[in-house]
């Protein structure tokens, strides 16, 4: 563990969910259409909408990899050409830790870690699975609140801020659900980035139907998260290319890695392009486990639009961009790049732990922050993060 002479604030940290998480607080008449459980030629499998959901390789996460076991390979290193289920190495009992808020804040005293961020794991990819029922995705997310809020809380010991799920598939839902969130004590929200989806379509999240929703934000000023997850987005990148629309973590391919969009990417400049931040000038947003090198290419084409079509915007983008957003870079980003287009104070320390593809020890990040002064270095690990709860 690094030695610091404060505690840090981790802007990404996981649970591990229980199994009822979708389940516990969902309507019995509602479930087969959500989410259930099925044995599945001897294994237990999590039903999403009537199929065998594959985002999660092992939904029940008993036994689960352990924390790190991927760095290297996210590294760009792999120089025995291991797959990745080799990489993996053998599996662990899951922790009490990823499980049970005490025992996780026993874990955080142990690292150093005196607030965190949480976010699921299983969650962020089953929007995706029910676009085709928002009235299901609804129900489905309501109870997973509920549940998010029994065993972890929204603000536990105010050291754990408890990220709950929010879909704009039904603006009105969403609108009830944020109302319902902020009067029982939520201090952020979450969503996975891109655009949200209408049945086989898709539309901005910017659009003015959900003006509603996102004046609420602006009125409460709680942070708005968007977590890496199923997007969607391989309809437009492997699909399109000829490979599926599936999303399966931890199955990867070259093409995935080099074809060029980004839902992140794109989300941001939805929100800037379509005038959200305009319309509602509190609205503050993070990118969590999206990495960061996309932000250099939106930077320069926010410029060139700019450039080229001064009237479609009422200020310059980049500025609204370093106003309205912060980023939680991968360890193994360009972190100097990225303090020089958005400034150290709109940098996020993120470990993704206990995940496979996060830091072992959350705490050894700061050795990726060569280049930084003692006081941004403060700011990425600490104070930017409770700067951005602040916001409420």
């Amino acid at each position: 563990m690094a030695d610091f002479d404060f505690k840090v604030f981790d802007a990404d940290h996981h649970y591990y969910e229980a199994e009822d998480a979708f389940i516990r607080h969902v309507d019995r008449r509602m479930q087969s259409r959500c989410m259930e459980w099925a044995e599945v030629s001897g294994r237990k499998r999590l039903l999403v909408a009537g199929r065998v959901n594959r985002f999660i390789p092992n939904p029940t996460f008993d036994p689960v990899a352990k924390p790190g076991c991927l760095d290297e390979f996210f590294r760009g290193r792999n120089p025995e050409n291991k797959d990745v289920r080799q990489l993996f190495g053998e599996l662990s009992p899951i922790s009490p830790a990823y499980r049970d808020r005490d025992a996780r804040l026993e874990q955080m005293d142990q690292q150093g870690i005196e607030g965190a961020l949480f976010y699921p794991t299983l969650g962020v990819g089953m929007q995706e699975s029910l676009r085709l029922d928002p009235e299901a995705a609804c129900a489905a997310f309501t109870g997973f609140n509920r549940w998010l809020e029994e065993d972890w809380g929204f603000s536990y010991q105010n050291r754990i801020f408890a990220a709950p799920y929010i879909s704009l598939m039904d603006p009105g839902w969403a609108e009830r659900e944020l109302d319902s969130l902020l009067t029982r004590g939520a201090r952020l929200i979450s969503m996975v980035p891109g655009p949200v989806p209408e049945g086989n379509r898709s539309v901005s999240l910017a659009d003015s139907r959900f003006d509603g929703f996102w004046a609420r934000v602006n009125e409460a000023r709680i942070p708005v998260t968007f977590h890496s997850g199923d997007s969607g987005y391989r309809q437009f990148t492997v699909e399109a290319w000829g490979g599926g629309r599936e999303f399966r973590a931890f199955v990867f391919d070259p093409i995935i890695t080099c074809l060029s969009p980004e839902p992140i990417h794109d989300t941001y400049a939805a929100l800037i392009c379509h005038g959200l931040f305009d319309r509602h000038p509190h609205v503050r947003v993070a990118s969590i486990e999206c990495g960061s090198h996309w932000v250099f290419d939106l930077v320069r084409r926010l410029k060139k639009a700019y450039g080229q079509m001064p009237m479609s915007f009422r200020r310059d983008p980049v500025e609204a961009l370093r106003e309205h957003c912060w980023v939680a870079p991968y360890y193994e980003d360009d972190m100097l790049g990225l303090k020089d287009l958005i400034g150290a104070e709109n940098i996020l320390f993120g470990s993704d732990f206990p995940h496979a593809e996060g830091l072992a020890d959350p705490l050894s990040y700061v050795s990726e922050l060569d280049g930084f002064s003692d006081i941004e270095v403060r700011s990425v690990m600490r104070e930017n993060g409770y700067s951005l709860l602040a916001a409420n």
